[in-house]
């Protein structure tokens, strides 16, 4: 049998035993045409974003909690969420017959393009970019640009419109009962919000796939009670601080709160073009997640750094900018991100790009640790 016909039958066999309402093999959207004789589109999308640079630096990202592995490695990290977020997502598609490969390929992949230092260095970007004019950082957006743009010495890895939809439309409102995936979407689509958000518009995305929908419900799902256990293990909050009708429904603990959450939607979701809670888990979810912000997320014990950590952003900013302006080749920026002998980004970078972009896509990069050590070697 030859590689063509090989793939065909392992495809035709895996499609022909998903759901109705499932992303099919035969249906993967990609801009350049590749071929792999045992591996299908969505498989191959997994294993590139697996095997990526941006991939490994997200063990040494901030989840919740700045250099967290520094301290104490059981508390989570940016791989740990994304590892978690993968796997719960997996149990739910794999209920529902869904694409596991699609599945796993966005789950990996959702948050490549988070700055270090999490939410906060985010809106700092943000901030950054808005004083200097330029395209407001959101990491949702720029996981896109990675994939796109960036990974790869900029030949970017070819993902599917699936994956690379399901990337983007991961972030949403933080209030949902439900997902019904938005199916007439397009690369206009995809383009034109990021064109609004990029302004500061109030753009709203639905994934365009029920996998992309399993994806972004499973994101809240891992870290609702991750979160409430990292804030216990660090003592800025006591287990018998939780709601009683929250414990009551949903569990005290992470485990418990992921099983009730996982159950909940793989019952009311079962053979439905929608991904959704009952009512009673769903106002549940909610209250914990409007917990989560006022005791850990807004929590003056984490923040306490955040006024420090946002002067040394400016600091960095400034001083690669001006290094570009000035071509200083010495500089990191030139060293480790533009002319980095792995992953030569070239003059085109330069060329096609502001030196005010280059800088963010610099800075994003960054895990905490290498933006500290940036900030050690030249903010003296």
């Amino acid at each position: 049998m030859d590689e063509e016909n090989f793939q065909k039958n392992i495809l035709d066999f895996e499609d022909k035993n998903l759901s109705l309402y499932a992303v099919k093999n035969f249906q993967a959207r990609r801009k350049r045409k590749i071929f792999h004789p045992f591996r299908g589109p969505f498989a191959r999308d997994r294993d590139h974003v697996l095997y990526s640079g941006s991939f490994r630096r997200y063990i040494g990202k901030t989840q919740v909690i700045y250099l967290a592995a520094s301290f104490d490695e059981q508390l989570s990290n940016r791989s740990i969420h994304t590892l978690q977020v993968s796997q719960i997502a997996r149990t739910i598609g794999k209920a529902l017959k869904l694409n596991l490969d699609l599945i796993e390929a966005i789950a990996l992949g959702h948050d490549l393009g988070h700055a270090p230092f999490g939410h906060d260095g985010e809106e700092i970007l943000k901030e950054i970019c808005r004083e200097r004019g330029i395209d407001l950082f959101f990491h949702n957006i720029h996981s896109l640009r990675i994939v796109d743009d960036l990974a790869d010495a900029c030949k970017g890895m070819n993902l599917t419109f699936q994956v690379r939809d399901g990337i983007l439309s991961h972030d949403g409102e933080i209030n949902e009962k439900y997902l019904k995936p938005n199916r007439n979407k397009s690369e206009v689509y995809l383009t034109n919000y990021c064109k609004k958000k990029y302004l500061g518009e109030n753009a709203q995305i639905i994934p365009a796939t029920l996998e992309g929908c399993v994806v972004r419900m499973s994101d809240a799902i891992s870290y609702l009670g991750q979160d409430f256990e990292d804030a216990i293990r660090i003592d800025i909050l006591k287990r018998e601080m939780l709601p009683k009708e929250i414990k009551k429904r949903l569990g005290e603990k992470n485990t418990d709160i992921i099983d009730t959450l996982v159950r909940d939607i793989i019952i009311n979701s079962y053979d439905r073009d929608e991904i959704l809670y009952s009512d009673d888990v769903a106002e549940k979810v909610f209250k914990l997640k409007n917990f989560n912000i006022e005791k850990i997320y807004q929590n003056d014990k984490l923040k306490k750094e955040k006024e420090k950590l946002r002067t040394e952003f400016y600091f960095l900013f400034n001083k690669f900018f001006n290094d570009i302006k000035n071509v200083d080749v010495n500089s990191l920026i030139y060293k480790e991100w533009i002319f980095n002998r792995g992953t030569n980004k070239g003059e085109d970078y330069i060329n096609n790009n502001s030196p005010k972009q280059v800088v963010i896509d610099f800075i994003a990069s960054m895990t905490d640790r290498y933006f500290y050590q940036a900030f050690k070697k030249y903010g003296k």
